[in-house]
Parts: structure tokens; C-alpha cells; sequence
């Protein structure tokens, strides 16, 4: 089963640790948190989720920059980012920071699950779709990793440009299904072949990327 991370930030102690365990009862979720802004952004960029359950109430300011930085910033733009907040009238406002949706506060712990669910293409109206894509994943990863065993001998150009046109394709598909961590590693390593191929990178960046995708496939 591809599990889907998500990022709770949350600065009050016990609101997260309630909203983290209560998604890590769902084994569908992989879940990690962060006390505050600045930590969630680096923690976006490094781990990549999938989506970002950010909770406005204690820091109005630091939550709309968060919201606003992860919307904005290539590396983390196609990560979904569902605000919990008792102001759900401000809507087209958090649209237009970026944000995929509210969850509507208080929040009911046990049916967070369920109602973060909703906002995962995979659980809608794509979820029939979802066994194709897993098995044109896996046949990408060992195509991937036989590239990589490749690389490892001699940096070819054919093999280069090979893993550039799996990772541009994965990058466009991860998102559709609300796999955006899989489309940030995907993009991160297209890229970086991009730049090999014209001189503009060293090998071990494709590596480096192309090892972040392939622990990024399997560990789901």
C-alpha cells in the first residue's frame, strides 16, 4: 500500500500530539509533526509530505506564511495544504494563498481520519484508478533502479536521458493522485538530469535525487 505523509503543525503541544495520533490510527497515513512555521517549511522541503494539516489558532501570522511560503516555493508547491481553523468563512482568502481546503474547528478527533480523506484524489473520484498507477509505479522504480545500477558504472547519455523522461512523466502523475511528495522527488530529479546533461550539475546530484525517489517509492 502507498501510505501518503502528512505534516501536522500545530504549536500547542497537545492539540498535535491528539491530531497525530489520532491519523496514526489510520494505517493509510504516515504522520509527523512540527511545533512551528519555520520548522515546517524545512521540514517540507527535507521529508516532502503529501499534505500539511496546518492548525491556524495559534499563530495567525505564522500560519498564513506557512501557507503562502509552501505554496510558492518549487520544491514544495504541489504539496496539498488543508487549514484546521473556526474561521471557514475566510475560504477565498486561504485559496488564495494556496490552501486545498478547512477542516472546521472543534475538531472531532475520531473522524479526522475520514474527513482528512477527502481531501486525497486517491479516495475520490480517482480511487478506481489507484491499483494502475501502484503498478506503473513499481514498474518505474525497477526501471529506475536498473538505471541506477547502470549510473553506477558509467553516466551514459541514453541512461540519462532515460531516467530524465521517467521522472518528468512521475512528476506529472504522482500529484494527480495525491501523491505530491512522490511529484516534489520526481521534479527534484528531473532536474537534476536536466542539469547533468548540459554540464550545469555534478553526477552524484542525479544520484543523490535519483536515491531520494527510489527511498521515496519504497518506504511508502
Amino acid at each position: 500500500m502507498l501510505n501518503l505523509r502528512v505534516l501536522v503543525v500545530d504549536a500547542e503541544a497537545d492539540s498535535r500530539q491528539g491530531i497525530e495520533a489520532s491519523l496514526a490510527r489510520d494505517p493509510f497515513f504516515i504522520v509527523h509533526g512540527c511545533a512551528s512555521g519555520a520548522d515546517a517549511l524545512v521540514t517540507a522541503i527535507e521529508w516532502r509530505p503529501d499534505l500539511v494539516l496546518l492548525n491556524d489558532q495559534a499563530s495567525r501570522v505564522d500560519a498564513m506564511t506557512v501557507l503562502a511560503q509552501v505554496s510558492s516555493d518549487r520544491r514544495t508547491a504541489p504539496i496539498s495544504v488543508v487549514l484546521v481553523t473556526n474561521r471557514t468563512c475566510d475560504w477565498e482568502g486561504f485559496k488564495a494563498l494556496g490552501a486545498t481546503g478547512v477542516i472546521a474547528k472543534p475538531l472531532e478527533l475520531s473522524g479526522l481520519p475520514a474527513a482528512l480523506r477527502r481531501f486525497v484524489p486517491v479516495e475520490g473520484s480517482l480511487s478506481i484508478l489507484r491499483a494502475t498507477f501502484l503498478e506503473r509505479l513499481a514498474a518505474d522504480a525497477r526501471a529506475l533502479a536498473a538505471c541506477r545500477a547502470t549510473l553506477a558504472r558509467s553516466y551514459a547519455e541514453p541512461v540519462m536521458r532515460r531516467v530524465n523522461s521517467i521522472a518528468h512523466a512521475l512528476a506529472g502523475a504522482g500529484g494527480i493522485y495525491g501523491f505530491a511528495g512522490i511529484t516534489c522527488e520526481s521534479a527534484a530529479l528531473a532536474a537534476a538530469t536536466e542539469q547533468n546533461l548540459t554540464g550545469a550539475a555534478c553526477h552524484i546530484d542525479v544520484d543523490r535525487a535519483l536515491d531520494r525517489l527510489l527511498a521515496r517509492i519504497s518506504s511508502s
